[in-house]
């Protein structure tokens, strides 16, 4: 599927009301009912999937943005690195926000969940909401897929989806907070397409196989 800016806009604009219900909800400090139900379906899953979720979630860590840039500029699409160290500084700067501005202060499941399977080195406690890996990934997703060409599309946002699951999966956060952290991502990664220009590279040639 081919992104535009119409879509980039829209996407923005969802991201933000998506976020904002997010937002509200997480505020209060507790998990309504609803999502603790699908925190413990996922939580709950075999175990033997601890390996792979582990090295999943490390998709989401903060190094991957430096990484995507240093291997943009080897292939030669500057424009690429500079957009996945713009979406790595306003992840950052996202978070602040909204532990310091909105002060939303929504602890992990390991405080909040009345029954938790905390698996690897997964902190129990500090603050959960939103949840940066899907902040980082989602963005970089948005930036990364206008250089793909065919069934790689897919694979940036195939990548989102496994991180949240694995971020469930191993205690790290509840739904709201991988859901939050996918709108807020969604929001800066819609931005920095649109501020960069990255239509340009979706309409036009030559696209890229992989990055």
């Amino acid at each position: 599927m081919r992104m535009s800016r119409g879509r980039a806009f829209a996407s923005f604009g969802g991201g933000v009301v998506v976020f904002a219900v997010c937002a509200v909800v997480a505020s209060g400090g507790e998990v309504p009912e609803a999502e603790q139900a699908v925190f413990r379906a996922i939580n709950g899953l075999p175990s033997w999937l601890s390996p792979p979720a582990q090295a999943l979630q490390m998709l989401g860590v903060l190094g991957i943005g430096p990484l995507v840039a240093v291997v943009a500029l080897v292939l030669r699409r500057p424009r690429l690195a500079v957009a996945a160290l713009v979406v790595t500084a306003l992840k950052l700067l996202a978070e602040r926000f909204v532990w310091e501005v909105l002060e939303v202060h929504r602890e992990r499941p390991g405080v909040t969940e009345p029954v938790v399977i905390v698996r690897g080195n997964t902190a129990t406690e500090g603050l959960s909401f939103v949840s940066g890996h899907m902040i980082l990934v989602t963005g970089l997703a948005w930036v990364v897929t206008p250089y793909l060409r065919g069934a790689w599309r897919a694979a940036p946002w195939i990548v989102v989806g496994l991180v949240g699951l694995a971020r469930l999966y191993l205690g790290a956060h509840n739904p709201l907070d991988v859901v939050g952290g996918f709108a807020l991502g969604t929001v800066i990664g819609a931005a920095t397409y649109l501020v960069l220009r990255l239509d340009r590279v979706d309409a036009g040639s030559p696209r890229v196989s992989s990055v």
